[in-house]
């Protein structure tokens, strides 16, 4: 399991589109938060605070998990190596939490250089160090929890289809919709006092809420169970795979009269 969590690493750092994505989403970051004179911009917005980072960086995370995760399965399956990956002494389970952690541990190579904007921060604030860092931890948190939902969204995709870019574009989509898309339909108030439920349904409403900095366990128990449902639907995909294979082994009847 080890051994395949390595490979899927240094599969993405060793490709050209790795450090594009990876550098994709530092600039579009950096830009929006230090250069352009937008919403976004921190010395514009005139407090020691973090907080435009985690209300941007969702969106760009929308482009860059399926970009790490949509070869995963895809790519595997196109070039033929997805049955000989099957007939290795790993289990499915073992399998995919392989590809999903390499997933989540590429997410927090991303991450890290973001410390720089904190430090940044810290040291303009006036005074130094007027920064609320628990709410900055647990923003960094729930950031950590959303990214390893949309790794486990992307990794289910890319189990479906041996095409790539039909991979990334439907893990974008999604990962879109279940981040925005439940609390737009509650916002159109066609469901009365249901609307409140379905927000609930979408990520945002607790990405939103443990941005705050307060880890509440009903957030942490909505990721964890996001993440499990599509880590067994990826599983389900790889086990169908396995029964189809057998019944093609399987010996015709003999229908002949005797």
């Amino acid at each position: 399991m080890y051994t395949l969590y390595k490979k899927e690493i240094f599969t993405f750092l060793n490709s050209l589109i790795g450090y594009i994505a990876v550098g994709i989403f530092l600039i579009i970051n950096g830009l929006f938060l230090w250069v352009f004179p937008s919403g976004f911009n921190i010395i514009d917005y005139g407090f020691a605070s973090l907080d435009n980072l985690f209300m941007l960086s969702p969106y760009v995370f929308l482009f860059l998990i399926p970009a790490i995760t949509m070869r995963s399965f895809a790519d595997e399956k196109k070039g033929g190596t997805i049955e000989l990956l099957l007939t290795k002494p790993l289990t499915d389970t073992q399998i995919i939490m392989s590809k999903y952690l390499a997933g989540v541990t590429l997410v927090v190579i991303a991450l890290l250089p973001t410390l720089t904007y904190a430090a940044s921060v810290y040291l303009l604030g006036l005074p130094k160090g007027n920064m609320d860092m628990g709410g900055l931890w647990g923003s960094y948190i729930g950031l950590l929890f959303l990214a390893s939902g949309f790794v486990a969204i992307g990794l289910f995709i890319s189990s479906i289809t041996d095409n790539q870019i039909v991979a990334f574009m439907l893990s974008l989509l999604i990962s879109g919709f279940a981040y925005i898309g439940f609390g737009f339909i509650a916002s159109l108030s066609l469901f009365g006092k249901a609307d409140l439920f379905i927000m609930s349904l979408g990520i945002e409403a607790h990405y939103t809420s443990m941005s705050r900095g307060v880890i509440d366990t009903r957030d942490v128990l909505y990721f964890f169970s996001l993440i499990v449902i599509f880590l067994l639907l990826t599983k389900t995909v790889l086990e169908s795979r396995k029964w189809e294979k057998q019944e093609k082994q399987l010996p015709l009847p003999d229908n002949r009269k005797l």
